[in-house]
């Protein structure tokens, strides 16, 4: 620096200074286009979050915060999941000696009288039951019951009335694209291993073993062997979900990734509060078999709507045959709501009663008719 009063420099220093000044200059502008870019970038809506982000660290660095939200919500959901520890009926032989054979699962707390809600495939064929909670204590638990073939919901409880429940939120807010987290004991052995991923769709269908379920989320978050019966989490430390299945393989073999699915909050709040209350779920019944009708469906038989539920066959004596309801009908509303992709039959008809009078609007033959339906009980 040349040590020399402000104003115009000594003669013996113009030549030098003046190739130093431009460069001083070219350095200003530059970091100051530079800044004006990198706070145009932060400013920008969808970079909002990246710029909430960054701190200062050492001089010239830029340290990237850990997520807060994330592991407040795990902290604050933790407690509320639980290890499942089924002995089941079939033991198994080991080196000619008898020894139970076990499977494991998770849960999650609903109700502070000890209910909790799991899958009923984590719970089928036990002999016994325990819960490992999230701090380690141990208690043995009972099968209050389950909505197989319908759901894969089971509630199970524990002798102990002073648990914290965890809160079910509302799947019918949920959008696709919005992050979640899964939380589960991975394998049986990794108690509260966190996963997160986004929801990948909604109104999946999904056909198991022993049950069919329709209206399903998707999430890439990933699903193990354990993590069965565990919450999906969104970022406010709601259970939007219960974590049901994985898609590993198409049945050609072909290794598929991330693709899950799990129990919309509002479908295990509706079961899980009969399970609780009677021991089973009183469906309503129709008395009719059908078929989810979508656009591509509608456009390749040359259907006359584009979503409803085709009826194939009408029972014989049964709601739906006695209100004047014909195999070929296609049912489009039921109640106050459509019959649909987002509202499938049967959870729309979870929302009545059994013995409900019900209006009812058909397309038959391309004309739209409204009748009433008395709904009976499933038995």
């Amino acid at each position: 620096m040349i040590d020399a009063p402000l104003g115009t420099p000594p003669n013996n220093t113009r030549l030098v200074s003046a190739p130093w000044l431009l460069l001083v200059l070219v350095a200003v502008i530059a970091g100051g286009i530079g800044g004006a870019a990198t706070t145009a970038l932060l400013l920008r809506p969808e970079n909002a979050a990246l710029g909430a982000t960054l701190s200062a660290g050492a001089p010239g660095q830029l340290t990237l915060l850990e997520d807060s939200a994330v592991v407040e919500v795990v902290k604050q959901v933790g407690p509320g999941v639980v290890t499942i520890v089924a002995e089941l009926d079939s033991p198994r032989r080991l080196r000619g000696a008898t020894t139970p054979e076990t499977a494991s699962g998770s849960g999650v707390i609903v109700d502070r009288r000890g209910y909790i809600v799991t899958n009923a495939h984590v719970v089928a064929g036990a002999r016994s039951l325990a819960v490992v909670f999230a701090d380690g204590r141990r208690k043995e638990a009972e099968i209050v019951g389950n909505d197989v073939p319908f759901t894969d919901i089971a509630v199970i409880r524990v002798k102990q009335e002073d648990l914290e429940p965890l809160q079910l939120g509302d799947s019918d807010a949920l959008t696709a694209g919005q992050r979640v987290i899964a939380i589960g004991s991975a394998l049986g052995d990794f108690r509260n291993t966190v996963t997160q991923g986004i929801v990948s769709g909604l109104h999946r269908t999904w056909r198991g073993e022993n049950v069919l379920m329709e209206d399903l989320i998707q999430t890439d978050a990933a699903i193990n062997h354990g993590n069965s019966g565990g919450p999906l989490v969104s970022t406010t430390g709601q259970v939007v979900g219960i974590n049901t299945s994985v898609i590993r393989q198409t049945q050609g073999g072909e290794a598929v990734e991330g693709i899950g699915f799990a129990i919309p909050s509002n479908t295990v709040r509706l079961v899980a509060r009969q399970l609780i209350e009677k021991g089973k779920v009183s469906r309503p019944f129709l008395g009719i078999s059908h078929q989810q009708i979508n656009p591509a469906l509608a456009s390749f038989y040359g259907l006359p709507v584009k979503s409803g539920a085709f009826i194939f066959q009408v029972s014989a004596n049964g709601p739906a045959a006695r209100a004047g309801v014909r195999e070929g009908d296609i049912l489009v509303r039921l109640g106050n709501e459509p019959i649909d992709d987002s509202h499938p039959l049967l959870n729309v008809l979870m929302k009545h009663e059994p013995n409900q009078k019900v209006p009812v609007i058909i397309n038959r033959d391309g004309k739209e008719l409204q009748i009433e339906v008395v709904l009976a009980e499933r038995q």
